[in-house]
């Protein structure tokens, strides 16, 4: 069945490979739409009975697909003997960053006191170098008005499906599917996390409102996760095609944004209108901005009193009680004592008080994500600014943060107003929050960012299609 199943992988990757080759800016579409689906379909797969180093195979399609849109980007390059755009500060930064990067997956561990192993190592370095990756692909295309109206369809189509879906699943899908289904085991067994949300799920999968009460369920989708869900909506909405037409997706995409019940997104996506407003001036804008946190604020209070519902089981409350000491501790999204807002904020404290006290850094592999992945003791987590700071040290946390100011401003002087409000938004969410580690937004939006720089090549360079300029509308 391996065999089988391989040789059908390897026919579709060949045949998306083939396309990318032929026209590298088909990865992004297949980013967009693809890696939207990945996790559903690699749980699937699992439930299905794909393991091991077959579904790990089959997981790398992205790495691969970026791979072979590099490959062909600089094979062209060498036969023109000169790169598709002329390096600025903003490229040295990035390049900068992904060597820093590389430099660190070579420093022993031991040398920098850090406790990561050779895999956790490695699935750092592809964490951290996978959005120069996407950036320098996206410098190298050259993306015509036909391109960027697509593009912006593609993203609010998939917005939309992706939120429609993950409506009907929490109204119509029992929690106790979700805790059966081979998620639980995909996540604990093949990526390697330890969980302890209901059933063995993540943790965030639904809101604890404290106490033995019933949880909230919170939109999911095929992310398989809320935050990641409403990442795509906040830069889907931001980029949204300015027609009528497009209403009706934009309105179910802002549905699902807020059934994810990620405040923090609602208020990235204000971030991004304030941006946008201050880059058109247009005043709308900065009233949408306004309206956005007015409709979070009342959300917060509307939301559990119209969200489904799933109570725990027992283990689950065993489980809380061993661990919380107390299981009369209750609380409200927007009561005092919501405990969310302040976990955020300790762990940003601890991790810039980390960076001042350990300046080098503790090597890849101890931080975020890939720590939990790896039972690796955590000397960070939360913010992509802290955990990199971590990581690489002071160095590279400077290098991070100037690296994505310098695309921020550069989008602003190629006029692609709405690509900079969403890079805004993201750069804001990244405040408390893994936002590369989330391989849609690593993938598409640096990608996108990158692929709306100004090229600063003669005219000639770019004849027939649109410089990044453009709107997306």
């Amino acid at each position: 069945m391996t065999a089988v199943e391989l040789a059908v992988y390897a026919l579709l990757l060949a045949v998306a490979a083939a396309a990318v080759w032929r026209r590298p800016l088909v990865a992004l579409y297949l980013f967009v739409v693809g890696l939207a689906l990945h996790n559903a379909a690699m749980a699937a797969l699992y439930a299905a009975g794909v393991r091991g180093s077959t579904l790990t195979a089959i997981t790398a399609w992205k790495e691969i697909l970026l791979a072979v849109a590099l490959a062909r980007v600089i094979r062209d390059a060498v036969r023109e003997r000169r790169l598709p755009f002329r390096p600025g500060i903003v490229d040295w930064l990035a390049l900068s960053f992904g060597l820093l990067a590389c430099v660190y997956a070579l420093i022993p561990q031991s040398t920098l006191g850090g406790l990561a192993n050779h895999h956790a190592v490695a699935l750092a370095l592809r964490h951290d170098v996978v959005p120069v990756g996407a950036y320098f692909l996206g410098r190298a295309l050259v993306i015509g008005r036909d391109d960027l109206r697509r593009i912006a369809w593609t993203l609010l189509g998939t917005a939309g499906f992706v939120a429609a879906l993950g409506i009907v699943d929490v109204y119509a899908v029992p929690i106790g599917w979700w805790r059966t289904n081979g998620v639980v085991d995909y996540f604990h067994k093949h990526l390697g996390y330890d969980y302890h949300g209901t059933g063995g799920l993540p943790e965030n999968f639904i809101y604890n409102v404290g106490g033995d009460k019933p949880f909230l369920r919170r939109l999911v989708s095929t992310f398989l996760s809320p935050l990641a869900s409403a990442y795509l909506m906040v830069v889907a909405l931001l980029l949204a095609p300015r027609r009528r037409v497009a209403i009706p997706l934009a309105v179910v995409a802002f549905a699902g944004l807020l059934f994810t019940f990620s405040r923090s997104s609602l208020v990235a996506l204000a971030v991004g209108l304030v941006a946008l407003a201050a880059l058109r001036r247009r005043p709308r804008d900065l009233v949408a901005a306004v309206v956005v946190i007015g409709v979070a604020i009342g959300w917060a209070h509307v939301f559990p009193k119209i969200a489904p519902t799933g109570h725990f089981t027992k283990k689950d409350l065993q489980f809380q009680h061993s661990h919380a000491g107390s299981s009369s501790a209750n609380f409200s999204p927007t009561s005092a004592n919501e405990p969310s807002l302040h976990e955020h904020w300790q762990a940003l404290k601890d991790g810039v008080r980390t960076m001042v006290q350990h300046p080098q850094g503790y090597g890849l592999g101890n931080v975020g994500q890939t720590a939990s992945r790896t039972k690796t003791p955590p000397k960070a987590g939360e913010s992509n600014y802290t955990e990199l700071g971590v990581e690489l040290g002071v160095l590279g946390a400077l290098l991070w943060i100037a690296w994505g100011l310098a695309v921020f401003w550069g989008l602003v002087r190629a006029h692609a107003a709405l690509v900079a409000a969403a890079f805004a938004a993201i750069l804001a969410l990244a405040v408390q929050t893994d936002v590369i580690g989330d391989p849609w937004v690593a993938y598409c939006v640096w990608g996108l960012a990158g692929a709306m720089l100004l090229k600063t090549r003669p005219e000639e360079r770019l004849a027939g299609s649109a410089v990044p300029a453009v709107p997306l509308s």
